[in-house]
C-alpha cells in the first residue's frame, strides 16, 4: 500500500469579490424549462462558498487517495480554518513536514488520517509525529 502522493497547492483568496449571472430558478436535468422563466440575478461565488473570508483558502488536490469521497486529482478545494477540526470531516493536514487531504479519525489515544481509496494506508499520528490541521475542507470545486 502507498502513503505518498504530491504536495497540495495552496492559495490565498483574491478579496475583490464578483458577482456572476445565476440561474435562481434552478436547471432542470429533466425536461427543460421555458427560457421565458430564466431571469437573471446576481450571485457572488466568494459569498456562496466562504463564511468567513479571513480563515479561508483553496488548495489543489494532487494524488487519488480521497477518490471514494468525491474528491479527485486537480478538484480545487475551498478551506476554512476556522472550523472545528472533528471525527470524520475531510480536512487539509501538515503531517511530519508535508501536505496532504484525509478524513480525520480521532480516537483516545491517537488521531488517523484516512484516506478514501483502498490502494492507501490510513495514517496514524501519534505523539511521535508533528500535525497541524491546517483547515476543513468546506466544498471541493470540480473542472468537468
Amino acid at each position: 500500500m502507498k502513503n505518498k502522493e504530491s504536495n497540495i497547492q495552496l492559495y490565498q483568496i483574491d478579496a475583490s469579490a464578483k458577482e456572476y449571472p445565476y440561474a435562481a430558478e434552478g436547471v432542470s436535468a429533466g425536461f427543460p424549462s421555458p427560457a421565458d422563466d430564466f431571469k437573471e440575478p446576481r450571485i457572488s461565488l466568494d459569498k456562496e462558498l466562504i463564511t468567513n473570508q479571513d480563515a479561508t483558502f483553496f488548495a489543489r488536490v494532487r494524488g487519488n487517495s480521497m477518490i471514494n469521497a468525491g474528491v479527485a486529482d486537480g478538484d480545487l478545494l475551498v478551506v476554512d480554518r476556522s472550523k472545528e477540526p472533528r471525527d470524520g470531516k475531510i480536512a487539509v493536514c501538515f503531517v511530519d513536514g508535508e501536505f496532504t487531504v484525509k478524513r480525520l479519525k480521532i480516537e483516545k489515544d491517537c488521531v488517523y488520517l484516512m484516506p478514501e481509496n483502498d490502494a492507501y494506508s490510513p495514517i496514524k499520528v501519534t505523539k511521535d509525529n508533528e500535525l497541524v490541521i491546517w483547515g476543513v475542507v468546506t466544498y471541493v470545486v470540480k473542472k468537468l
